[in-house]
């Protein structure tokens, strides 16, 4: 068997934010040109991957999760969960975990095998196995024990045993978007190209409505870049499908954004629902896309009423700016006001909530349903165009 290591680390420009740990990680190998799986790698056990489990190998392995190599052990798990910092004191809020069943657990010790979709796609070498502490998990990472939480809802159902260890992947995945699926560094490299010295992200798993595009663009007033960075990954059942927001994110960028100062580029993690402490990931691993500055808005990965509307905001205030190298910014709700005629906050917005345009997600859906049009101060003509059709498709 041949594994050809591509570089462990991958220089970063003076340009660019450090990545958090000082190097970006590269646990992506290539099978040697003319290996078949055979001898080598046949008789190590098989690990079946979950959707959120690969999509975690990909974050790893890429260095969208620098500093982790790997699955979190029990000193690094609980001392996120603790104390919102790896065990070494690195800013880091949710357990990058890989779950199996007691049962299961067993059988893996030194290499596994890791497949997906009955494929071989990595390797993880065993390191320790542990307890989940689920109720302690949920209880601070989510700030809730309640089932009906996605986040926890799939912590439940996921195996008792977390697997620790460092990982490899085969090949990057491309997804379904291969012409927006970037790597950090190839993320880096476009940036650096483009001459920008400094990097918006935005993260999103919805269309991007006005009030988005209102922050995105006042960011672009102070930045020379924008990273829409919508997240592809696993979302719960009744979000807009990862096709038809990409397909609204061209159609949004092609006619209303400056071509040269935007990259539309896919981030492959799955959705957590984890509120504040999914806001910190989101920045960290921004940082380590290169990006400078980071928009958090009004509840921020959130879901239900599980929290606070400036929640996620709040909590950067456990990490020096120094510790999270990316600059967080902070915006309050935005919204159409049908008096001023644009879009406001409460903070340039003197009027009250009979004047504003605001529509909640159930609403948009049943309007879409429903076939009706959604208003153009809520989003763009060629937006709404994009939703409708796909919701009136058979299902």
């Amino acid at each position: 068997m041949t594994l050809t290591p591509l570089t462990q680390s991958l220089p970063t420009a003076l340009t660019l934010p450090t990545p958090l740990g000082g190097e970006l990680v590269n646990r992506v190998v290539r099978l040697g040109e003319n290996f078949e799986l055979g001898a080598g790698l046949a008789h190590l056990p098989r690990l079946a991957l979950s959707s959120r489990s690969y999509a975690d190998l990909e974050m790893i392995a890429t260095g969208a999760y620098s500093p982790l190599t790997g699955f979190l052990g029990e000193q690094d798990y609980l001392s996120v969960i603790e104390h919102l910092r790896l065990a070494d004191g690195t800013p880091w809020s949710i357990p990058i975990t890989l779950p199996v069943s007691r049962e299961d657990a067993r059988q893996y010790s030194g290499q596994v095998l890791l497949t997906f979709g009955g494929e071989a796609v990595g390797t993880l070498d065993v390191s320790e196995q542990f307890e989940a502490r689920k109720d302690f998990e949920a209880r601070e990472v989510y700030r809730t024990t309640d089932p009906a939480h996605p986040g926890v809802a799939a912590l439940n159902a996921a195996g008792e045993i977390y697997l620790a260890g460092d990982v490899t992947v085969f090949e990057v995945p491309r997804g379904s978007f291969p012409a927006h699926h970037r790597t950090p560094a190839e993320v880096r490299e476009v940036t650096l190209a483009r001459g920008w010295r400094s990097t918006v992200a935005f993260q999103t798993r919805n269309p991007v409505h006005r009030a988005h595009e209102y922050l995105q663009k006042v960011a672009l007033e102070l930045v020379d870049g924008l990273l829409l960075h919508p997240l592809v990954g696993q979302t719960k059942g009744d979000d807009v499908p990862a096709g038809t927001r990409m397909q609204s994110y061209e159609v949004l960028l092609s006619q209303y954004y400056p071509r040269e100062r935007t990259l539309l580029s896919v981030y492959p993690a799955a959705m957590r629902y984890a509120g504040p402490r999914e806001a910190i990931l989101h920045a960290l691993s921004r940082r380590n896309y290169g990006a400078s500055h980071f928009i958090v808005g009004r509840d921020h990965a959130g879901v239900g009423n599980y929290y606070g509307s400036y929640d996620a905001q709040e909590i950067f205030s456990a990490y020096t700016p120094q510790e999270l190298g990316i600059q967080i910014l902070k915006f309050e709700h935005t919204f159409y006001c049908q008096t001023c005629g644009q879009m406001v906050s409460p903070r340039t917005c003197p009027h009250d909530a009979s004047h504003h345009l605001v529509l909640s997600g159930t609403k948009v859906r049943e309007k879409l349903r429903a076939g009706e049009n959604l208003p153009p101060e809520f989003t763009r003509r060629e937006v709404a165009e994009v939703l409708r059709t796909a919701y009136q498709q058979p299902s």
